[in-house]
Order: C-alpha cells, then structure tokens, then sequence
C-alpha cells in the first residue's frame, strides 16, 4: 500500500480530511479523544489551519501525553528538552495504537478493527516525511533519531493486537507474554531514547533485562487497576489458573463480588507484581543520569496504584486506584532521594 493509499485509509476511517493530492490534518482530534482544539495544544489562532511541520506534530503529542497521563507528563518533565519531547511523541504513539483496539471508532466491530491496526502498522513504518498524521510524524521522526529497532515496534503491535483476539489468559506465563509485547517494549524502546552509560554487551542485557521486568510490572499494575473496566469489555487478564487457585469465579467476577477469595487473589497478584517491581529497580542505574529520575518517578507514582488498590479494599469494580497531584508530588521528594543511590550501583 503506498503513502498516498494509506493517507486515502485514514480520510475514509476518519481520521484526517483528504483533499484531491493534498493532505490537511484536523483541528480536532477524532483519533485521540473529544474536546480537542489547536489553541489548547499551544498554537496560535494563524496555526490552526493544518500542522505546521514536525514542531506542531510534537505540540500536538505533548497535549495527547498532558491529557491522557498525569502521572507520566509529570514524570517526563524531568527530562532533558530533547529527549522529554521524543518520549512524549512515543507516548502519544503508543496511545493512540491502543486506543484503536480498546475505543474502536465510529462502533466498529474486533474485524474492522484488526484492519485499521493493520493500516496503522503499515503506516507506521513510513518516515517522518512522508506520515499524514501529527503522532504518526513526530513518532517517525523520534524513531528515526534515535534507531529504534523496528522488531520492538512490531512487537508492541502485535501486543494490541492480541487485544483483538484473546480475552482470556489460562496462566501467568501466558500472560507474561502479553506484557512483554504490550509493555516491556515501551520500556526496551525508552531505553533507546533515553541512552545507557555504556555499549558493552553485558551491560546492554542487563539494561534490557531490567527493562523487560519493569514493563511487565508496569502492565500487571495496569491489569490490576482495570479489571472491573476490563470485564465491562470482555476481557479477563487475571489468570483463570490463579483464579481457580482462590476458587473465584468468572461469574463472581462478573457480579463484581469482593470477598475473602477475591482479597486473596489480587493481594496474591500484587505481592507478585511487587516482586518484579524490586526485581527491575536497580535496572535503572544502567541509564544515563540525566533519565534516571524522570524514570524512577514513573515507576514510583505507578507502583503506588497498587497501594491505592489496597487501601480502596481491593474494589476495582466501583473505585478507580490513582494518585491525587498533590500526593504525586508529596512523593518526587523521596523518589529523588532513591534515584541518587542508584549513583552508588557499580556498573559492570
């Protein structure tokens, strides 16, 4: 499918406008969320009449990362400039490919769906130059940049899309693999805009390593918090042999029951997601130092959902687990004073 073809896709699925050869971007966001206008992105009024190149393209992710992540806009803005902006545009991407699985546009049924992830995939391989969506551009150049190798994109595609076509998981290791695809490539990708202190190869793979069990932490978080939403949309990502283990149900699951064995479970799924949380934190001394806290402050706020989750008495049906801003940056503090330990790790 060339260029041309897929910027003719997204005017059909409606996600840009096409005119005859000529391609203009919308002022609204249909892709992303409702509400959406050029001037609350940061643009003049003369600048709302088509993106202006690959700065409006990162204006535009920075907005997608303000609005849909609190917790990691205010992670990232301990990053440099440069990188701050990259990461925010890989935000943005990874957003918006999830978005298209789990708010499938205009009613669209897991068929469709499985087609325009498809075209987005195909798209997403295009350079910067060539993208007709502001994500799509700023993602491509940011790719670019920093070499990202494309076998963690596709990866991560293929992690969505799963989303398509599995909504039960019998074991963890099954569910493990979810996680890496959906999760622990974002973490191995961010490795390579953020950069590691060295290229030796041993310590390359411990970077990876860490990168791998942090994303999965991370995803496990996010399971954990959603899974009242999650059976709302069909899917169950706790895995059925754990929950056979504390003999709960689908069907309690399903009247969202909270007792004694769905207690055990989640508190069960949380010691274990903690494991890997402690497993992986040391990982992050293998950064360069000026993306240490800005990561260690993602992780951080993150993890303390599951807290958030314990203190609600495990309803994840009825109380949706999160941090307040204030609470969030009570916590930058202490985060700091952790990520400057890291500094004493001796780096093999």
């Amino acid at each position: 499918m060339s260029g041309v073809d897929i910027r003719r896709r997204w005017c059909e699925i409606g996600v840009i406008a096409f005119d005859s050869d000529t391609v203009q971007l919308p002022m609204e966001a249909k892709l992303i969320a409702q509400g959406f206008t050029m001037q609350n992105a940061g643009f003049s009024e003369n600048e709302t009449s088509a993106f202006q190149g690959l700065d409006a393209a990162y204006t535009y992710c920075d907005w997608v990362t303000r609005e849909h992540s609190k917790s990691f806009y205010l992670s990232t803005r301990f990053l440099p400039a440069d990188i701050r902006c990259a990461i925010r545009a890989f935000y943005a991407f990874c957003r918006v490919t999830d978005d298209m699985v789990d708010v499938p546009q205009h009613g669209l049924g897991s068929s469709a769906a499985m087609n325009h992830l498809a075209e987005w995939r195909l798209a997403a391989r295009l350079p910067a130059a060539a993208q007709c969506h502001p994500v799509l551009s700023a993602w491509a150049d940011t790719r670019d940049r920093y070499n990202v190798p494309q076998e963690y994109v596709e990866d991560l595609i293929d992690g969505c899309e799963m989303d398509l076509r599995i909504s039960r998981y019998e074991t963890f290791d099954e569910l493990r693999a979810y996680c890496y695809r959906v999760a622990s490539t974002v973490g191995l990708i961010s490795m390579h805009i953020i950069g590691v202190t060295g290229d030796s190869p041993t310590l390359l793979q411990q970077a990876k390593a860490a990168a791998i069990t942090l994303g999965i932490a991370l995803q496990l978080t996010n399971i954990l918090r959603d899974v009242g939403e999650d059976m709302v949309r069909g899917r169950i990502y706790l895995p059925l042999a754990d929950m056979r283990r504390f003999r709960y149900t689908e069907d309690d699951l399903c009247a969202g029951k909270i007792d004694e064995r769905f207690r055990a479970l989640m508190q069960f799924q949380i010691d274990r997601t903690q494991q890997l949380y402690e497993h992986g934190w040391s990982g992050i001394a293998y950064l360069k130092q000026e993306g240490r806290l800005a990561v260690g402050a993602a992780i951080s706020l993150y993890r303390d959902i599951l807290d958030c989750i314990v203190r609600n008495n495990f309803d994840v049906f009825n109380r949706r687990a999160h941090l307040g801003s204030l609470a969030k940056l009570s916590r930058v503090p202490l985060i700091y004073l952790r990520v400057r330990k890291l500094d004493e790790v001796c780096l093999e």
